[in-house]
């Protein structure tokens, strides 16, 4: 049995209220990126990317436009350490990269961590030690006074040595597990590394804040980070960065709420991978941004390559649904969905707006390669009028009568619902061609000849089961008396309601495509459709199908 009991909560709210992000309603820039795919992602994966695997998906990252990418832990494996040597000695790094490495606070890691990093152009040097309740209490038995004691030590060694080691090195502390430590104290810890390091403009240092373990609310952590913000020292010369991981499903939340709060800089991985339920998604944070007509900075405008790419290097899945990049996000299946969808795009194409408002469609599907006809509109059983006239409308240039979509519609639910499947656009063009197109049995017309002169007759031999008759009939126009004589031959009992006409193809020679709706004795409609390069022979093809249809 579940007992909720045995829980309690494991987070500090400051001890000062810190409440000003609240009053904003938007991020309005960009963060500083950083990736931390090759490493915290990686170490997630239960098979590690190999070298020559890192490697590509670091190319990707850069592609994407990373300017800092932590490419790993190279004390902690061989791999690790030969990944980082090999992006140095390769010259692999663009001039406008940094690249960052973690290490633990503790004098043997972090001198490995230096010998890997030698002659690097630009390196972030990550240095981190835990210091929430739990990890003092359990895991290290320390006081608060022992635990600050390993941090500033850590802190001076990497200053140490970065002035021994050849290369051009910056310096980044993460309190471990700061979601758990009193912010008071992670303050505390955080300024006495800072005192440590002295940082200029000219050399500013990253402090990182990172949620190890989702524990609270994303507006709790948001205080923390607004306490932390305006009380660090050497504010100006601090870049505050966030590292939020998934427990509580909150990481794009928390993100977004520190931004608001005063961070600038955001750790995280492509499509959330991570230990446990992972890293914030910078995917999704970062189109989150885009859909507010905010710049993110990076480049997703091929989002099925970049899915494939990391499919392919990690082993992951991304994930159907996944916000901006899963291959049915911007699916719509429903009815009434796609019917305001297509209406939408309707609209956007006559009025041509500077600001994209589609129904349903967050982001422009095109921004991030994805097709309309192929990922937006898709038909199965619970589809309708709106989503299958568009298909044929966009695919293959039919413009059904309204009435004439719905029945069209409901051809396109039967057979889903029937086979248990999603219709194909060639799937439905073919349902609409056997179904609405040129039916010939029972009725079929052999021949028609209109009067040239005086009132619109016309003599037209048909046939109905291997009979033949020919029936001579007027009417007001030439379809309407094609009609009367097919009454009058057969008994028929109907009424013409609906005609419409347009071209298939834009040119002198093109065919022209009629529909044709007939309203039967109990008011049900019945559709057909004819194409011909004579306009008058597709309308009577419609007509002969509708009746056929009846």
């Amino acid at each position: 049995m579940m007992n909720h009991k045995k829980y309690v909560k494991q987070y500090y709210m400051p001890p000062v209220r810190c409440m000003k992000w609240a009053e904003k309603d938007s991020v309005e820039k960009a963060p500083i990126w950083c990736s931390v795919d090759l490493r915290d992602g990686n170490q997630a994966l239960v098979i590690p990317m190999s070298l020559e695997q890192k490697i590509e998906f670091f190319k990707l990252l850069v592609q994407i436009g990373f300017k800092e990418i932590e490419v790993g832990f190279p004390a902690a494996s061989e791999t690790e350490y030969e990944f980082v040597r090999a992006l140095i000695e390769q010259d692999l790094i663009p001039s406008d990269v940094t690249i960052q490495v973690l290490t633990q606070a503790r004098e043997h890691i972090i001198r490995k961590t230096f010998e890997a990093v030698k002659g690097a152009p630009r390196a972030i040097i990550h240095v981190y030690n835990s210091t929430s309740v739990s990890q003092r209490e359990q895991v290290f038995r320390k006081s608060k006074e022992e635990i600050l004691d390993i941090a500033v030590e850590g802190a001076a060694l990497l200053k140490k040595l970065a002035d021994e080691t050849e290369g051009n090195f910056l310096f980044e502390y993460s309190p471990e597990s700061f979601t758990g430590t009193e912010p008071e104290y992670a303050l505390e810890v955080c300024n006495a590394v800072l005192d440590v390091w002295k940082p200029t403009p000219d050399k500013k240092a990253i402090i990182n804040l990172p949620v190890t373990v989702e524990h609270s609310m994303p507006h709790v952590y948001a205080s923390q980070i607004e306490y932390m913000c305006e009380n660090m020292k050497y504010r100006e010369n601090v870049i505050v960065s966030l590292h939020p991981h998934n427990d509580r499903g909150c990481g794009v939340a928390d993100s977004e709420m520190g931004l608001l709060a005063g961070a600038d800089r955001i750790e995280g991985t492509l499509f959330g991978n991570g230990e446990r339920t992972g890293n914030v998604d910078i995917i999704t944070l970062a189109m989150n941004m885009y859909a507010q007509g905010v710049n993110p900075e990076l480049d997703f405008t091929d989002m099925p390559d970049i899915c494939e790419r990391y499919e392919k290097y990690t082993g992951m899945k991304v994930d159907e649904r996944s916000p901006y990049s899963g291959a049915l996000v911007f699916a719509a299946f429903s009815g009434s969905h796609q019917d305001a969808i297509a209406k939408g795009m309707k609209w956007i194409e006559e009025k041509d707006p500077d600001h994209w408002t589609v129904p349903y469609l967050p982001i422009d599907p095109t921004d991030v390669g994805r097709n309309y006809d192929a990922d937006v509109i898709r038909i199965n059983s619970q589809s309708g009028k709106g989503g299958v006239g568009y298909i044929l409308e966009t695919k293959y240039g039919l413009n059904l009568p309204p009435k004439m979509r719905e029945a069209m519609g409901y051809a396109a639910k039967a057979v889903s619902d029937h086979t248990h499947k999603e219709l194909m656009p060639e799937e439905i063009f073919e349902l609409f061609k056997t179904t609405f197109e040129n039916v010939k049995k029972p009725y079929s017309v052999v021949s028609v000849h209109f009067q040239q002169t005086g009132p619109i007759t016309t003599q037209v031999t048909s046939s109905c089961n291997g009979r033949v008759i020919t029936t001579e009939a007027s009417g007001n126009g030439r379809l309407d008396a094609v009609s009367n004589a097919l009454k009058k031959a057969y008994n028929l009992q109907y009424k013409l309601v609906t005609y419409s006409e347009h071209a298939l193809e834009q040119s002198s020679s093109s065919r022209a495509i009629a529909y044709v709706g007939i309203q039967k004795p109990d008011g049900s409609l019945s559709w057909g459709a004819g194409i011909d390069c004579d306009i008058i022979k597709a309308s009577i093809d419609a007509l002969v199908t509708a009746i056929n249809n009846r």
